[in-house]
């Protein structure tokens, strides 16, 4: 087996780990009391799903021989029915890792076979694929993500309220304008009970921790780790949020990811940077050229710019995304300015852009991205146009150095700064006309993707909401 068959086995025995590495995982595990392992799937919104094995079970799981499944697990709108047979799940051991908070619990992410082949509605395999592309081109991708997440609490009436927020319930008393919560010195300490589990959790998995923030909204926190490759990141970004939720039940409170939960509210974003790498030069950041951004750099930011509705529509995946795609917010906590991309462009450290050229770091951050992301499926479609535009020597647009907040309807119509999708209909849209989404999909998990979304789309549009109701009444 070569390199790159390794990078993504096309047959389930090619998958299968030695027996010198099973061997290895299993005294390891032995010697720290696991006694059960997580082996997870990955559906096709991006949540883990598993069927518990004890540990003597592990090795049989890794040559295909453990729990089995129906194609429903997957996806929500299955092209497989009940007749047909299920998917295998073949553990890969490099995603290996404790459980911080139970030491009797490991954790490993599994890739999907049907048929002996790899399945083709597996996310963790379509981004495996896409990581063999790109290494058959000579190039290594790698990421960072930031995700931001808020916690709450349910309230004497059972009703969701920030958990972390010294105002007293409405009704109850003076509500005071107050220091919005954002780096606040005396909120952050409100907070370290959580942050502290949180953080310790990171640091025991080697995550290196980078950033720990009480962000812009109340109960809101962004903690960012360690760069690496992109199926290490999207399985990182993965446990994070199974974490977040984990951690926050031990405190008497609930994480949500929802990107856009109350109108005042910071969106929960999960802002995406990548770099890149040759092959025959690691270690070497090919989006830098003699302390500026390389010529490869402002390629891929073309290929992305191409593809921009269609990776919007995988990384801003949910109705309630375009709520937070805006520049200014009413009712907005900590003032107006939402800090939101709003247009697919790109500008040097111009944070209203969906591409941000940073200034500490030469890695291109895509803003328009959410905590409601599948990690692979963005992962995999962002590499795939930067290489596109990379291989394609596409020319950057001329980047934007202002607020695209206040960009006039002249600049629009003259093509120079489009808007990024208002809705998840028009984002569907684009990602079902665009040929690459397709290609990297696969026919099947492209078409399952747009059916699924559009019924979502097609649900909130026939519901009858309290806005409406409010509005239109009594109106007339």
């Amino acid at each position: 087996m070569t390199d790159l068959d390794r990078l993504y086995p096309e047959t389930i025995e090619a998958a299968f780990a030695s027996d010198d590495k099973i061997a290895e995982a299993m005294a390891t595990l032995e010697a720290a009391g696991v006694e059960f392992v997580m082996s997870c799937w990955i559906d096709i919104l991006g949540s883990p799903k598993t069927k518990p094995v004890p540990l003597s079970e592990l090795p049989a799981l890794c040559r295909g021989k453990g729990p089995q499944f129906a194609v429903h697990s997957v996806t929500m709108h299955p092209e497989l029915g009940p007749a047909d047979p299920d998917q295998i799940p073949v553990p890969d051991l490099s995603s290996l890792h404790l459980c911080p908070w139970d030491p009797t619990i490991a954790f490993v992410y599994a890739d999907l076979f049907f048929e002996g082949a790899p399945y083709d509605v597996c996310p963790r395999q379509i981004l495996k694929r896409q990581i063999r592309a790109a290494a058959e081109a000579g190039y290594r991708f790698l990421a960072g993500m930031e995700p931001e997440f808020i916690v709450m609490e349910y309230d004497s009436n059972g009703q969701p309220a920030k958990a972390i927020d010294d105002d007293p319930p409405a009704g109850g008393g003076l509500r005071p304008k107050r220091q919005a919560f954002g780096y606040d010195v005396e909120y952050t300490l409100d907070s370290m009970p959580y942050l502290a589990e949180m953080s310790r959790h990171i640091e025991a998995l080697g995550w290196e921790l980078k950033n720990v923030v009480c962000e812009g909204g109340y109960s809101q926190f962004e903690l960012d780790f360690g760069y690496t490759d992109l199926l290490a990141m999207a399985d990182r970004f993965t446990f994070l949020r199974i974490m977040a939720k984990e951690v926050a039940k031990q405190h008497g409170m609930f994480a949500t990811f929802m990107p856009k939960p109350a109108q005042g509210d910071w969106r929960n974003g999960a802002h995406i940077n990548w770099s890149v790498q040759a092959l025959d030069r690691p270690g070497e950041n090919l989006f830098e050229a003699d302390g500026d951004w390389s010529e490869l750099a402002l390629q891929a930011v073309a290929g992305v710019i191409r593809h921009g509705v269609a990776i919007t529509a995988v990384n801003c995946s949910t109705v309630n995304s375009y709520k937070g795609l805006i520049g200014r917010a009413r009712e907005f906590e900590g003032g107006t300015v939402t800090w939101a991309p709003t247009h697919i462009v790109h500008g040097r450290n111009n944070r209203s852009a969906m591409l941000r050229l940073p200034q500490p770091r030469f890695a291109i951050e895509n803003r328009a991205v959410d905590m409601y992301v599948n990690p692979y499926l963005a992962l995999a479609l962002t590499s795939a146009a930067s290489l596109r535009g990379m291989t394609e020597e596409l020319d950057a647009p001329p980047p934007v150095e202002k607020s695209l907040y206040d960009i006039e309807t002249r600049d629009k119509d003259e093509g120079t700064a489009q808007p990024l999708p208002r809705t998840l209909s028009e984002a569907i849209d684009g990602f079902e006309a665009d040929a690459l989404a397709k290609e990297v999909f696969g026919p099947t998990l492209h078409g399952l993707f747009v059916r699924h979304k559009r019924d979502e789309w097609d649900r909130y549009h026939e519901w009858v909401s309290d806005w409406e109701v409010r509005e239109y009444l009594r109106f007339l």
